[in-house]
């Protein structure tokens, strides 16, 4: 809609000063400042009496031009009302783009007021809240220390986003895990002044499809008796990024109202280290009877999501995803910016990438090379939790976690970052959302009423 007060934010191409919906003495300021539509350039107009009558916003090249640049102009502008005007593409889109990049964390200082949007009249109002609801949910639990947000915490947001949107929740917790065979998330968190857990949430009706989500929830990593460098330890609180984005993505889900059973599955432990900590050379059991041999205690998301997916596996769900901040492998070979993609299923991998890029945010698909299992193989357990020979870390943890993996009409593993380590379009720096949009928009092309 147009609302008088709000200022003007009009989008131009590179090159595309003269061609756009620009008077006379506006193309005489943009020239005189140099703006040609430079990407993320932002040049104010003056008004008559020396306020801002408007801005304008460089997209840079029209071929290829992200569909989420208006992040970069909402990570800059001064408080304010705007409404977007211009080249700026799908207005759903470009809506939630300025509101992801307009994001602030505030929980411990004040940041600077960020500016507001008039929702363009052909935007989806709803989608807009809800992915952006979804994507602040992530972002605020990731970028939330571990001394705030430890398993006890990380629970009780849980039960938040459950009373919300009544979803019932069942927790397994400390000794319990043993009592109810999942013993590797009892290994892994013992340690911790804090219990470990398996927290368990549904939503639906039992009669729709199956979508089950299994979330990393490791709420800091020390690397337990294989311990992490100082600097391998910096940013050890977005270990429970898996399980940030699963609930994320969950409210996303709910607040569509796609019908879909879903269940959600966290397993949630601090890897710590006391004289109770797991050792290297320990044998595990795990829910599914298979044994593993640690080679490394600082490979324990694997372990904790192998008892979680045998669960999920049991009931056969019609699809079954797990998100996790797992291997430092991952980043090496594709960097923050693109999740690494496993998949037993091709078409659901290749939807799954095309909603990425359809929603900029992108996924990269990776094989489950089975010649790799080799690997993984130990002289006294059936699997060692670490690869020999130092390869294919991403490829090997993936098969790993497939081993638990046998009833699910088809499975996803997606090994994310959860962190911008530099301002992109709508994700400033820290803790961010991965794989939400792009999941949520392969559940609603296949799950929508």
């Amino acid at each position: 809609m147009t609302d008088q007060a709000a200022t003007p934010l009009i989008f131009i191409p590179e090159n595309g000063v003269e061609a756009g919906p620009l008077d006379d003495g506006q193309r005489a300021w943009a020239k005189a400042n140099g703006f040609a539509g430079q990407r993320g350039r932002l040049l104010a107009m003056p008004d008559a009496k020396g306020g801002i009558a408007a801005w304008l916003f460089g997209t840079g090249p029209e071929q290829g031009r992200p569909v989420f640049v208006a992040g970069l102009a909402s990570a800059s502008l001064p408080e304010g009302d705007y409404q977007l005007q211009g080249s700026f593409g799908d207005p759903t889109l470009a809506s939630i783009a300025f509101r992801l990049g307009a994001y602030r964390f505030e929980s411990y200082r004040a940041a600077p007021p960020a500016p507001r949007l008039v929702l363009p009249e052909a935007a989806d109002a709803g989608e807009v809240e809800r992915q952006v609801a979804a994507a602040s949910l992530t972002r605020d639990l990731i970028n939330t220390p571990a001394n705030d947000l430890g398993p006890d915490a990380l629970e009780a947001r849980a039960r938040d986003l459950a009373t919300r949107h009544d979803m019932s929740i069942a927790v397994i917790k400390g000794n319990e895990l043993l009592e109810q065979n999942f013993p590797m998330i009892h290994a892994v968190g013992r340690a911790s002044a804090q219990a470990p857990r398996l927290i368990d949430l549904r939503w639906g009706k039992e009669t729709d499809p199956k979508v089950t989500l299994v979330g990393k929830g490791v709420t800091f990593d020390t690397g337990g008796l294989d311990i992490k460098s100082a600097a391998g330890m910096l940013m050890m609180k977005k270990d429970m990024g898996g399980a940030a984005n699963v609930l994320g993505l969950a409210h996303a889900i709910m607040d569509a109202g796609l019908p879909l059973r879903l269940r959600v599955l966290l397993p949630v432990v601090e890897n710590a280290i006391a004289g109770n900590a797991f050792r290297p050379g320990d044998v595990l059991r795990s829910r599914a009877g298979i044994s593993v041999e640690i080679g490394n205690t600082d490979a324990e998301g694997r372990l904790i999501l192998a008892d979680a997916l045998a669960l999920a596996d049991e009931e056969k769900p019609d699809l079954l995803i797990d998100m996790a901040t797992l291997t430092g492998a991952a980043r090496v070979a594709l960097g923050p910016e693109l999740p690494a993609l496993y998949s037993t299923d091709d078409s659901v991998a290749a939807g799954l990438a095309a909603a990425g890029l359809a929603s900029e945010d992108p996924l990269w698909p990776m094989p489950l090379w089975s010649p790799y299992s080799s690997l993984l193989s130990s002289r006294i357990a059936d699997l060692n939790n670490t690869a020999s020979g130092g390869h294919a870390g991403s490829v090997t943890a993936a098969l790993f976690l497939k081993r638990f993996v046998s009833k699910a009409a088809a499975w996803v593993h997606l090994d994310i970052f959860g962190w911008a380590p530099d301002a992109r379009p709508g994700r400033p720096v820290g803790g961010t959302d991965q794989a939400i949009r792009a999941i949520y928009g392969l559940l609603r092309q296949r799950y929508s009423a």
